[in-house]
């Protein structure tokens, strides 16, 4: 079977100084997959490897440069699932854990599916993932943006800045097993206890026999109409990878006013993507290709 990776860095409004560097953190975490996938790694292992890296590039909206919260806490959500045996695993509302994706795997391999709050930190301490501090996630650029933003709700304003962040990736391996997983702080300056379409399945990412799929963009909408699960239908029904991206942003905007993208990668070795909004990070890599092509 071909093997294949592609990764995401989130589809929004990339500012221009950081736009090379979230190309760059895309292509070297495409790569990190790719060479799990190389060595006879599962799909799921190259999606968390891949994942992993993402969370600790400070450019994006996951692990390490999560946005804040209201309250000045960073809430993070992640999920990933694994095609062949339809595991899943995903955590939401956690804080102070540097990998988030790797703390939804070890849910993935417990009779759990989903852990909040409180409950999936106490699962990562027995799991032996050890609680990092808030400085270990949050960056000085994020850090100034929510203080500006404050500012401004003082003054009667609304500062919303950068629209960019939230990670996924998507594999298949040489058995032709799929994996999808995605992470996220969730939206700027949302409101504590928000919830996303990252870390719930069918929404957020989703993977069976047929494809995977990661998402980014305005969750609420995403959860509504279940983008992940539509875009595996759509290749169910005998689109490709890249006709069902295409086809499940569609919809996105005909039913519902949110913006978005996301990637996709068929039980063929296909890969798609699409979005419907100014940017998306994204790098994957193909049987063949010497190393990975990676667009913003």
């Amino acid at each position: 079977m071909p093997i294949a990776i592609i990764v995401h860095g989130g589809a929004g409004t990339i500012a221009p100084e950081i736009i090379e560097g979230a190309r760059k953190g895309c292509k070297e975490a495409s790569a990190i997959g790719w060479k799990v996938l190389q060595s006879g790694g599962t799909a799921l292992a190259a999606v968390e490897a891949a994942v992993r890296s993402l969370e600790d590039n400070p450019l994006y909206d996951a692990g390490t440069g999560s946005y804040l919260s209201l309250d000045g806490k960073i809430e993070m959500d992640a999920g990933m699932m694994e095609g062949h045996t339809l595991q899943v695993g995903s955590i939401a509302g956690v804080e102070l854990i540097k990998n988030p994706i790797s703390l939804a795997r070890q849910v993935l391999e417990s009779p759990h599916v989903l852990l909040v709050g409180k409950g999936a930190r106490q699962f990562a301490q027995e799991r032996g993932i050890s609680l990092c501090e808030l400085e270990d996630l949050l960056t000085e650029f994020q850090h100034q943006r929510w203080k500006e933003a404050h500012k401004a709700l003082n003054e009667g304003k609304l500062l919303e800045g950068e629209k960019h962040g939230t990670v996924g990736a998507v594999a298949i391996d040489s058995q032709g097993h799929l994996a999808a997983a995605t992470s996220t702080g969730g939206i700027f300056n949302k409101y504590p206890g928000r919830v996303g379409d990252s870390p719930l399945v069918g929404c957020g990412y989703y993977a069976d026999e047929i494809a995977a799929a990661s998402c980014t963009g305005d969750g609420e909408d995403f959860i509504r109409l279940l983008i992940a699960k539509r875009a595996s239908d759509f290749v169910a029904d005998g689109m490709n990878a890249q006709e069902a991206a295409e086809a499940a942003i569609k919809v996105l905007g005909a039913r519902a006013s949110g913006t978005g993208g996301l990637i996709t990668v068929d039980r063929r070795g296909n890969i798609g993507f699409a979005y419907s909004t100014q940017q998306m990070s994204r790098a994957y890599m193909l049987d063949g290709m010497q190393e990975p092509i990676a667009a913003s």
